[in-house]
């Protein structure tokens, strides 16, 4: 799906940073280079095995890795998300379809290298942890808080108030945002904000729940721009601009 990347890209450059490279399939590069001409473009096409050495070189080139916007959950996909997580020296933003191929391979993440987040919204936890979301609602701090010390995750778990669980017990609680924020895309719009974030060189413990109360204040100046009904993942992402010249140019207050 185009548009996860697109979404992830644009907040990423609205969040400050410099230079975005986009790993997407062939088919994509017309709607890539149309909506988000600033980014750097790399296509694949799906022959796992063939297509390695140019995914290696995107990682290498990163300083911050987004995986799992669009990417679906084919064949192709469970190669892709393999080849990263086991190659991957950047810290990880891992989110959409990423997490649910590593729903079916905990290991994998187990044996991850890398500094990494995971933003997953209730669905997405519950098959990562096997527990239903009536479960995982009962309290979402614990919750959160287990699965970052267990697999040494920064564990952003995603609902009306998200919570950022770090493993060494920490836990942050995000009460900037509104309703209409739960519009497609929106979470994608995140993986970005937090991406930009790190790129620019937070670390990531700050980045998390630093870029979750930013995308939480973009979806407030969206809703005030477009209401909440009316609202759309774009306009979240265009929103964390605005908020970053209001608060750290003009009053300094962020």
């Amino acid at each position: 799906m185009a548009g996860a990347g697109v979404f992830s890209a644009t907040a990423a450059y609205r969040s400050g940073g410099g230079l975005v490279r986009i790993l997407t399939h062939e088919s994509n590069r017309l709607i890539m280079q149309t909506l988000i001409p600033e980014a750097v473009l790399t296509t694949y096409e799906e022959k796992p095995g063939e297509e390695d050495e140019k995914i290696l070189d995107c990682l290498s080139w990163a300083d911050v890795i987004v995986l799992g916007p669009g990417i679906g959950t084919g064949e192709f996909a469970q190669h892709l998300t393999k080849l990263v997580l086991f190659n991957a020296a950047a810290p990880c933003i891992l989110d959409a379809d990423a997490l649910n191929i590593i729903g079916k391979h905990m290991d994998w993440l187990t044996e991850m290298k890398a500094e990494k987040i995971i933003t997953p919204h209730m669905g997405e936890m519950a098959r990562l942890t096997g527990r239903s979301i009536r479960e995982l609602k009962e309290d979402p701090v614990k919750e959160a808080s287990a699965f970052a010390e267990k697999y040494h995750a920064i564990t952003v778990l995603k609902d009306a108030r998200t919570v950022t669980a770090l493993p060494g017990g920490d836990v942050f609680i995000n009460r900037s945002g509104n309703s209409g924020m739960a519009t497609g895309g929106s979470g994608d719009v995140l993986t970005g904000v937090l991406a930009g974030l790190a790129g620019q060189g937070c670390e990531l413990s700050l980045a998390a729940p630093l870029g979750v109360y930013l995308h939480g204040l973009a979806g407030d100046e969206a809703a005030r721009k477009c209401g909440k009904r009316g609202m759309t993942a774009s306009d979240i992402a265009q929103a964390v601009g605005i908020i970053l010249k209001e608060g750290f140019i003009e009053n300094e207050t962020i």
